[in-house]
């Protein structure tokens, strides 16, 4: 195995591949130096996710979380784009490894009830930072407004409200923004038992479930179906996260529609089995080989791979 020195490339293809817990002495030393940069640089940014779950619920982290979620909203309280190039060069001057994607590019979405939306999908439309430091990952969204929202990955719907004026709460000895009210934004990420802790696995769902069905435009993206034999199943459904279900073939292949290479989050199912695939980055006109383990049915990122 490559070895790391837990701020460069390996560490992060790590983290995404193996979806590991954060050290949690390390992730409160990274929070805190995250919020000196920001701050420094008049960067506004909220908790999102898991980090804002863990800091309003259990006024600590997740203990199994696996990275620090932290979202800004271009043009609201003065964030711009330029802010946010400013703070990425700053994050590695401070010997952070930077992993960033540009999502600009604009996707029409059919709505069940027939309407026509133009959203960034999947994430949304602005800058998706990835960046790891001493092991710990943080994912820093700097998001665009659509029609007074923005999209939350794997494709939730925020009001763009809940950012314009921030609650601040106290949390590891430090004062730090969420959204406000918090409740609302949890609710609509995680679902009514929010407050309920669920491990990986089980929150997931909740999460996936809180995205629409819809139709997106694009080209197809085949998902192959294999038992962990690695026999075809036939009948199995394939569901995209804010695109739309299929069924597998007699040859065990399903059709999704995706816009673009990018993020996803998958459901397969067939009896006796259910998996989400919470991250998985596809594109379309290529096919993909999944493989159930029937020792690891939760928390598995990264598992489709190409035919």
């Amino acid at each position: 195995m490559t070895s790391s020195n837990g701020s460069d490339r390996t560490a992060l293809e790590r983290s995404y591949k193996y979806n590991p817990t954060m050290p949690m002495d390390a992730a409160e030393r990274v929070l805190k130096e995250v919020k000196q940069v920001m701050d420094q640089l008049g960067v506004p940014f909220v908790l999102g996710s898991g980090s804002c779950l863990g800091a309003v619920r259990d006024k600590a982290f997740i203990p199994w979380d696996d990275d620090i979620d932290l979202v800004s909203v271009i043009g609201v309280n003065g964030h711009t784009e330029g802010l946010a190039e400013k703070a990425i060069a700053a994050f590695e001057n401070h010997g952070f490894f930077m992993d960033i994607r540009r999502s600009d590019e604009a996707i029409t979405v059919h709505t069940s009830q027939g309407a026509s939306v133009t959203t960034p999908y999947m994430q949304h439309g602005g800058l998706s930072i990835s960046m790891i430091k001493d092991f710990v990952r943080v994912g820093w969204d700097s998001l665009r407004v659509i029609q007074d929202s923005v999209i939350a990955y794997p494709g939730i719907r925020i009001p763009v409200r809940l950012f314009a004026e921030p609650k601040q709460i106290e949390f590891l000895g430090e004062m730090l923004s969420v959204p406000n009210p918090p409740e609302e934004y949890l609710r609509l990420k995680y679902g009514p038992e929010w407050t309920v802790p669920k491990k990986a696995g089980v929150y997931e769902k909740d999460i996936v479930a809180q995205v629409p069905d819809a139709t997106l435009e694009g080209l197809p993206s085949r998902i192959r179906v294999l038992n962990h034999d690695g026999l075809p199943v036939p009948a199995a459904e394939v569901a995209l996260a804010g695109g739309r279900r299929a069924k597998t073939d007699e040859h065990g292949y399903a059709e999704v529609i995706v816009p673009r290479f990018d993020w996803y989050a998958l459901t397969v199912r067939y009896p006796n089995h259910e998996e989400v695939l919470y991250m998985e980055w596809i594109g379309p006109d290529k096919t993909y080989v999944y493989m159930s383990d029937p020792n690891a049915t939760t928390s598995r990122f990264l598992v489709l791979s190409p035919e």
